[in-house]
């Protein structure tokens, strides 16, 4: 098969598709490997890397949808690359489509088949979504623990505290990847960290973390009363290929303390704090009633080295059964599709854009 691993084109968005060493797999299983110029540069892989594995290198993005019948890439296409697609082409990457109706209506019209990392499952598991939701809640607490610096419009607050000074405090909404990564910076940090989940396993494991991590099943007002004092507020709610419920209200955002942070890891899928919206690496922030809030859509893209290793080492087993043409005989990849013949086939992608 011919694959295809265009350049990223979301605003700094840094990672690549695929590794070299995951491209040298496949060319020695007789795949053609297409790369555009300068795909991996900002990961720290220069074409040369690419095409000492036999690695082709495409000009430009036309080039490069042109040979490609698989499409590898990261991000969801932006508006310029959705005129490069084609029926025929077949889609491998994070799509978020429950809250992007306009993109799913595009790709419905073209008619493709979209494979999304998000919605691929093995054993209850989503390993292709598992790397960069650890990446993003690892970024989630440092990147707030500078903007409660008041130089940058925060509070002023410490996370860890010192002799004389309390421990800031760090409330995380879930406790799956993303939020238990979270709550491990923070706690390592010496903050006071608030773990809210429903399954009591990961109640536990949030326990364990530290005699300063507390694991709270998600009652409204516990809740509420715990964002209240909150210093720091990490959203990591994941519902499978459905948005994300709002936990927080914007009446309670109200009721935080000036200059805290808000930082929703959940945006992908519409944001689990009601005044969350998307926003991007070159504009990170907005202020909403005194509360720093930050909603970048691809907090992975800020280390886009480390990033696109775990991706591509996550990724690798399942495009090769995509690549020879063995996915629509297996369960996780089908598992995966959200698009065909230009149908919502993901029930509750579907049930996201019918609401």
């Amino acid at each position: 098969m011919r694959i295809g691993i265009p350049r990223e084109v979301k605003v700094l968005e840094g990672r690549v598709g695929l590794v070299p060493d995951a491209c040298a797999e496949l060319v020695s299983a007789g795949h053609e490997v297409w790369l555009e110029r300068g795909a991996g540069e900002a990961s720290g892989y220069p074409d040369p890397s690419y095409s000492t594995v036999g690695v082709k290198i495409a000009p430009d993005a036309a080039a490069l949808y042109e040979q490609a019948q698989l499409v590898v890439k990261v991000k969801e296409p932006q508006p310029g690359e959705l005129p490069l697609l084609r029926r025929d082409h077949l889609l491998f990457c994070y799509l978020h489509l429950a809250a992007a109706p306009e993109l799913a209506r595009s790709l419905q019209e073209i008619g493709l088949t979209a494979i999304a990392f998000e919605t691929v499952e093995e054993g209850g598991r989503l390993p292709l979504l598992a790397p960069m939701s650890e990446v993003a809640g690892r970024i989630s607490v440092q990147a707030g623990t500078r903007l409660l610096h008041r130089p940058a419009g925060g509070k002023g607050v410490l996370l860890g505290g010192v002799a004389a000074a309390p421990r800031g405090h760090v409330v995380v909404l879930g406790g799956g990847v993303a939020g238990g990564a979270a709550a491990s910076v923070a706690a390592a940090m010496g903050a006071e960290v608030t773990v809210f989940d429903r399954q009591r396993e990961k109640l536990e494991r949030m326990r364990a973390l530290g005699a300063n991590v507390t694991g709270l099943f998600p009652y409204r007002e516990a809740i509420a009363a715990a964002v209240r004092r909150a210093d720091l507020v990490v959203g990591a709610v994941l519902i499978k290929g459905a948005r994300a419920p709002h936990l927080v209200s914007a009446e309670l955002v109200r009721e935080m303390q000036r200059g805290s942070v808000v930082i929703d890891i959940s945006v992908d899928q519409g944001g689990c704090i009601e005044t969350t919206r998307p926003t991007t690496w070159a504009e990170p922030t907005f202020e909403w009633e005194g509360v720093l809030h930050f909603g970048v859509t691809n907090m992975p893209g800020a280390v886009p080295r480390t990033s696109s290793q775990a991706l591509s080492a996550a990724l690798f087993p399942y495009l090769t059964a995509v690549a020879d043409g063995r996915w629509q005989q297996d369960p996780r990849l089908l598992a995966g599709v959200n698009i065909r013949d230009g149908e919502i086939t993901h029930p509750a992608v579907r049930e996201a854009l019918a609401a």
